[in-house]
């Protein structure tokens, strides 16, 4: 549970950046377009294995809308790399892309404010012939989508950090992507954007027949460890991803008493083999707002 000295920053925040019955909130004043963010996050040196895009017709299909609501109507999926492109194509992925004045931009699936997408996605997941002969850990990079192996993670080790059936996916936030534009105001849009993130991965889970449960007893330092978002040369000169979430993502239910991951297991990823560099989303350095500093701190999760 957060302390009272948490929760003052907190509210604190939500007074200096809430809107006004006869104004609205401070923000940046004007927008630098030179300096806006790619909205595409890419680790140079990462292998990268292409997902297949799939017709709506073939196989795994989706069911009734109506049937992913009623539980045990949709029979589970095995998990393939078709299976896993059907979560990522439902849940992260571009959905179009449109063009006006000599300006293109994409489109994706889950709703973001502003089409700024400040979430990030990662997979922790078993051992599937097309992504290598181990378990590893994936970045999803949606303009290609695919998946950058950032990790390699050995069977024994996935079987501690993972329930039995499943496989785990994470969620991270570029703060300086809504920054750019909304300024301090960026991390109320950032959560929210995580939270169309999660509903989104469930119900793409759903036409697969999976269950997911946020596993909510995940420290932020264990997770960044997890994720390798505590790897400072991998992020050298690059913007920095901060923590959102740890998501359980499997086929029946899953263990209502799994809520966190083995720590001394994490400290053992982060001794594997890691691949890949960040890029750099901006050309200048982002601008700086400390009360978005100050409030993630006090959001941190011990």
């Amino acid at each position: 549970m957060p302390d009272a000295s948490q929760l003052e920053a907190v509210m604190r925040y939500h007074e200096r950046t809430k809107h006004h019955f006869n104004r609205f909130a401070r923000g940046p004043g004007q927008l630098d377009w030179a300096n806006q963010p790619d909205p595409f996050r890419r680790f140079e040196g990462a292998p990268l294995t292409r997902l297949p895009l799939l017709a709506p017709d073939e196989e795994p299909v989706s069911p009734a809308y109506e049937d992913l609501f009623i539980r045990g109507s949709v029979r589970a999926v095995p998990l393939t790399l078709r299976s896993l492109s059907r979560l990522f194509e439902y849940s992260l992925a571009l959905s179009a892309w449109k063009e006006a004045g000599g300006t293109r931009w994409a489109l994706r699936v889950n709703p973001s404010s502003g089409n700024l997408h400040p979430t990030e996605g990662y997979v922790l997941v078993g051992a599937i012939a097309e992504l290598g002969a181990s378990p590893g850990l994936f970045h999803y990079a949606p303009r290609e989508h695919g998946l950058e192996r950032r990790a390699d993670c050995p069977a024994g080790l996935f079987e501690r950090l993972v329930p039995p059936q499943a496989f785990l996916v994470g969620l991270s936030c570029v703060y300086w992507r809504e920054a750019w534009k909304y300024g301090e105001r960026a991390f109320r849009y950032c959560q929210h954007d995580a939270g169309h993130a999660i509903g989104a991965v469930r119900i793409a889970a759903a036409t697969l027949g999976w269950s997911t449960l946020v596993l909510d007893g995940v420290a932020d330092e264990t997770l960044e460890a997890l994720l390798g978002l505590d790897r400072s040369a991998d992020f050298g000169g690059a913007e920095r991803e901060s923590a959102e979430l740890l998501m359980a993502v499997g086929p029946g239910k899953l263990p209502e008493n799994t809520s966190t991951v083995e720590v001394e297991a994490v400290q053992e990823l982060k001794r594997q083999r890691w691949y890949g560099k960040a890029n750099r989303l901006s050309v200048d350095d982002p601008v700086p707002y400390e009360a978005i500093d100050h409030v993630a701190a006090a959001s941190r999760k011990p």
